[in-house]
């Protein structure tokens, strides 16, 4: 399936949208059943939210996160938009802390509404990120809004994202399942779900599958293109994965985001297992020219230099 990277594959997030698709030209029996939350199919929400990570990505961050108020605006509890307004804010010197007052004074003014809660939640969760460990505070707001609304996606994407950072990869994985069921198009928690699948759960084949389609959603999301690069690169496809992460590359044209830091080097490994060290070394060269992932880069091309990935070399020690 991965041979041919440039095209897009349908995968289970295209599925849904062709299930509903089919389901129009069915009898009323069956297209009565409701079609599933694609937050993506909704041009007045898309416009502001691709603007805003063209934005974000080229390093206009006050611009950027008026932008991901105005998607907000249209979809007020998509998790991307809200993880994407506080990570514009934490780039803004003081910006966060603006945010979280707006925030807890919008939860003083309506503790019933669930999302007031799930926002300064998240914002919690970058404070905490930023130095301020606030993460007892975003655990009480995500507890509190999931008694609010059970079924809430967005509460439950948080909590997932929290059970991830403490490296509690089955209640994590719980809670970000909990979310897709509800909101199976929910692009962070595809995304959290590849993540774990890669890292703590050791099968990065599932991993894939929960993010291969994302670009289709999101075409402007530098790092869901380097996560999948990076997939990819662990099931031993390192071909497919070098458009992928090449991608992300150009869209971080700022090197904000995981795909403009880590880019580079995870493209450097690759041409290194190709034997292409020539195109290695460019690779590690541009990563230390933009300041990015530079120890790792020193380290990669000082091996380089030293013939520790010569073919030759590894070859007779083979032998």
């Amino acid at each position: 399936m991965f041979a041919f990277p440039a095209a897009r594959v349908i995968t289970a997030l295209a599925l849904g949208a062709l299930i509903a698709t089919v389901a129009e030209g069915c009898p009323a029996s069956a297209a009565s059943t409701p079609r599933p939350r694609n937050d993506y199919a909704n041009a007045a929400f898309d416009e502001p939210l691709f603007h805003g990570l063209h934005l974000f990505y080229t390093r206009h961050f006050k611009q950027a996160q008026a932008e991901f108020e105005r998607a907000l605006g249209v979809i007020e509890d998509n998790t991307l938009a809200i993880s994407f307004l506080n990570a514009a804010a934490a780039q803004q010197p003081g910006a966060l802390d603006v945010l979280a007052n707006v925030e807890e004074d919008a939860v003083a003014g309506a503790p019933k509404n669930y999302v007031n809660h799930v926002r300064v939640a998240f914002t919690y969760l970058f404070q905490s990120v930023a130095g301020r460990d606030r993460t007892q505070d975003a655990r009480d707001e995500l507890n509190q809004a999931v008694q609010l609304h059970p079924s809430g996606q967005a509460a439950h994407v948080g909590l997932g994202i929290m059970r991830f950072n403490e490296r509690s990869a089955n209640r994590s994985k719980v809670e970000l399942l909990q979310a897709l069921k509800t909101d199976p198009n929910n692009v962070l928690a595809r995304e959290y779900l590849g993540q774990l699948y890669q890292t703590d759960l050791r099968d990065p084949q599932r991993g894939l599958s929960y993010v291969i389609d994302v670009p289709n959603a999101v075409p402007p999301y530098a790092d869901i293109e380097f996560h999948i690069g990076s997939l990819l690169y662990d099931l031993h496809q390192g071909a497919a994965a070098i458009p992928y992460v090449q991608r992300g590359l150009d869209l971080d044209v700022g090197h904000v985001g995981e795909a403009g830091q880590h880019g580079y080097t995870l493209l450097a490994r690759i041409y290194i297992d190709q034997h292409k060290l020539d195109e290695a070394k460019k690779a590690l060269n541009a990563s230390i020219a933009a300041n990015a992932d530079t120890i790792y880069a020193r380290a990669l091309l000082a091996k380089i230099q030293n013939g520790d990935y010569d073919q030759k070399k590894e070859e007779k020690e083979r032998s």
